[in-house]
C-alpha cells in the first residue's frame, strides 16, 4: 500500500517545498552542512536542561575525534556507574555534527535517564568509507576502555544513531561481536540505512521521495563510497554481513515515507529471525528525518519517549 503522511507530517513537508530550499544534490558539501544545520533551528524543539553537557576529544585512528557527553539531572546509577549510550548523527554521512543533534540527544539522555556520549565522526567526501566507521569503531571501544572514569557502567553500554548514524551503530555492534568486544547491553537504530543494493521497493516509490529524496540518496552514497565494490562491504551495508546472530538487543524504529523504509524493515525481521531480541516500531505516516523535529511533529516525541523506555528497560 503506498505511503500517505499524517496531516502534521503533510504540513511539515509542504512548508519545506514552500520555503524552497535548493536540492542537496545541488550543493557542495559544505553549502549542504549549512542549510542542514539552519533547518534544525526550525524543527527541533526546545533543548532540554541537563545536569550537565561536556565537550572531549576521544584518540582515533586519524587524530582526535570530538564528543559531547550528556548527562540527564535525573540519572539511573548503580554504586556510581549509569548506564550509557553511544550517538551517532545521521546526515548521510556527509552533513550533520554533534549541534544538528545537539536537542535529541538531550532528549535521549532524559528519557532514558542515562548519559549520552555524542560522536562527531569523520565526513566524507573529505573522509570516504571506512573512515566514519574506523571512528565509530574507536570511539566505541575508548568510552568502553574509560567507562568507570566518565561515570560509565561498562556492562550496560549501548549505541545507536539515526539513518548513517543507525548505519554505523549496526556495523559498531557486528564488530564488537566479531573482535571480541566491547560487550554491547544495545543497539538503537532509527531508520537505519543497512544496504547500499538500494533494490527494496520503497527504494522506488514515489511516495518515499520526501525530504530525504531518491536522488539525495544516491548523492550520499557517491560522497561516501569509493566505489561500486564498497556496496558489498559490509562495512558499508551491513546486512550482507552472513549472520546476524549473536548480536544485541535491538531497537528499529522506520517511517512510512522513507525510502529506506524495507531496509530497516527487513533487518529487524533477520534480527529476530537470528535469535536477537528485537523492539521494531514503525511511524506509517513519517518520512525520514522525523525524530528530530518535535517542534512540528508530535510523533517526533513519541519516538524519542518510546527509546527512552525501550533504554530504560534493557
Amino acid at each position: 500500500m503506498p505511503a500517505q503522511l499524517d496531516p502534521d507530517a503533510a504540513a511539515v513537508y509542504k512548508a519545506f517545498q514552500d520555503a524552497g530550499r535548493p536540492a542537496y544534490e545541488d550543493l557542495s558539501a559544505d553549502e549542504a552542512r549549512a542549510y542542514y544545520l539552519a533547518a534544525r533551528v526550525v524543527s527541533n524543539p526546545d533543548p532540554r536542561e541537563l545536569a550537565s553537557v561536556q565537550s572531549i576529544a576521544i584518540p582515533g585512528p586519524a587524530g582526535d575525534i570530538p564528543a559531547r557527553v550528556y548527562t540527564p539531572k535525573t540519572l539511573r546509577q548503580d554504586d556510581g556507574l549509569s548506564p550509557a549510550l553511544v550517538f551517532f548523527h545521521g546526515g548521510g554521512w556527509v552533513i550533520g555534527n554533534l549541534d544538528t543533534h545537539d536537542v535529541v540527544c538531550r532528549a535521549i539522555a532524559d528519557e532514558g535517564q542515562l548519559i549520552v556520549v555524542s560522536v562527531d565522526y569523520r565526513l566524507a567526501p573529505e573522509h570516504k568509507f571506512p573512515a566514519a566507521v574506523e571512528d565509530a569503531i574507536a570511539a566505541t571501544q575508548w568510552i568502553a576502555d574509560n567507562a568507570r572514569t566518565l561515570g560509565i557502567d561498562a556492562e550496560q553500554l549501548s549505541v545507536g544513531g539515526d539513518s548513517a548514524g543507525g548505519n554505523l551503530s549496526a556495523v559498531v555492534t557486528i564488530h564488537a561481536r566479531d573482535h571480541g568486544g566491547p560487550m554491547l547491553a544495545g543497539q538503537v537504530l532509527i531508520y537505519p540505512a543497512t544496504d547500499f543494493a538500494m533494490n527494496h521497493p520503497s527504494h522506488h516509490e514515489p511516495e518515499t521521495s520526501v525530504l530525504l529524496t531518491h536522488s539525495v540518496i544516491r548523492w550520499f552514497r557517491d560522497h561516501y563510497l569509493t566505489g561500486a565494490h564498497d556496496e558489498k562491504d559490509w562495512r558499508a551495508s551491513p546486512a550482507r554481513v552472513e549472520t546476524l546472530a549473536g548480536l544485541p538487543p535491538a531497537f528499529v524504529m522506520t517511517a512510512g515515507a522513507d525510502p529506506l523504509r524495507d531496509e530497516g524493515d527487513e533487518y529487524a525481521r533477520r534480527l529476530a529471525d537470528a535469535g536477537v531480541p528485537v523492539t521494531h516500531r514503525t511511524y506509517p505516516g513519517q518520512f525520514h528525518g522525523f525524530f528530530t523535529m518535535g517542534k512540528v511533529l508530535q510523533q517526533a516525541n513519541v519516538a524519542v519517549a518510546e527509546i527512552g523506555g525501550w533504554l530504560k528497560a534493557l
